[in-house]
């Protein structure tokens, strides 16, 4: 399996409380792997640890081999890397937020144009065509021309899709992608992942959507207090649990009659 994100002992603290403890995740090519947990379980953190969004105090994280954002100097001591390296280590990883994170005075094209033009210096010609076939990948050519403001959510959150998209990266982080959206709004962004993943997108998300990541899901990571507690298929991870946490967390999806379709690769062992 080609590793596309590896993590080997990260630690992340906020002030004196530790976040992420000693966590170890592999992501391999075309897997998609979903953290579930509690608020507050470090999910997200693990997330934007990988793009260093947040930096890490502790451990190391690779992209495709490459590691990211530190180095040790001729005296064994870490040293944080210059930004064109870490800038190029992560340029297989685009992400999608929870909270859209639209410019309100571009358009839905202008806003997927915007990190070809910005953040890589393409000829907006190009750029601008580009944009139009993201746009159109996740259905929304006929909005191309209107702002945020008069975009639904679940339409905001597919041109944030399609932003990331935009750049042709091989890895997708989602951050609780749907989590903003009322259900109805929520099934057409989660329409999209599904189509992703029948592409074979490597994808690493986080969500509470509990049905969705039994359907879709390579592999899911249970984590509480900043650690992996239980991972695996989506059939040993939502129908024989081996701990008790994980059943505990389970329990009020289980009450509410919890479906679970076991996606494409639910019987696989994990990794």
């Amino acid at each position: 399996m080609t590793s596309m994100i590896s993590m080997r002992g990260v630690c992340k603290n906020f002030g004196t409380q530790a976040a992420l403890t000693d966590f170890n995740l592999e992501v391999g090519r075309s897997e998609i792997v979903t953290l579930i947990g509690p608020s507050g379980s470090g999910k997200t953190t693990a997330l934007r640890c990988m793009n260093f969004l947040e930096t890490h105090e502790g451990g190391e994280i690779y992209i495709k081999g490459a590691r990211l954002g530190y180095f040790e100097d001729a005296a064994g001591r870490r040293q944080r890397d210059t930004e064109r390296n870490i800038t190029g280590v992560l340029s297989p990883l685009a992400m999608v937020f929870q909270q859209f994170n639209l410019w309100p005075h571009m358009t839905a094209l202008e806003n997927v144009m915007a990190p070809l033009v910005l953040g890589r210096r393409m000829a907006k010609d190009k750029a601008r065509n580009i944009a139009g076939a993201a746009l159109e990948r996740v259905g929304l050519s006929h909005r191309a021309a209107h702002h945020p403001a008069h975009l639904s959510g679940g339409q905001q959150q597919r041109v944030g899709i399609a932003r990331a998209l935009a750049i042709q990266p091989e890895v997708l982080l989602l951050d609780e992608p749907t989590s903003a959206l009322d259900p109805e709004l929520a099934d057409e962004v989660l329409e999209i992942i599904q189509a992703l993943a029948r592409e074979g997108m490597t994808m690493v998300m986080v969500t509470h959507e509990m049905s969705f990541a039994a359907d879709i899901s390579s592999r899911v990571v249970f984590m509480e207090a900043g650690e992996i507690i239980e991972a695996g298929p989506p059939r040993s991870i939502f129908e024989t649990p081996d701990s008790e946490r994980l059943r505990d967390f389970l329990a009020p999806w289980k009450r509410r009659g919890l479906a679970v379709h076991m996606g494409r690769n639910a019987g696989t062992e994990a990794v």
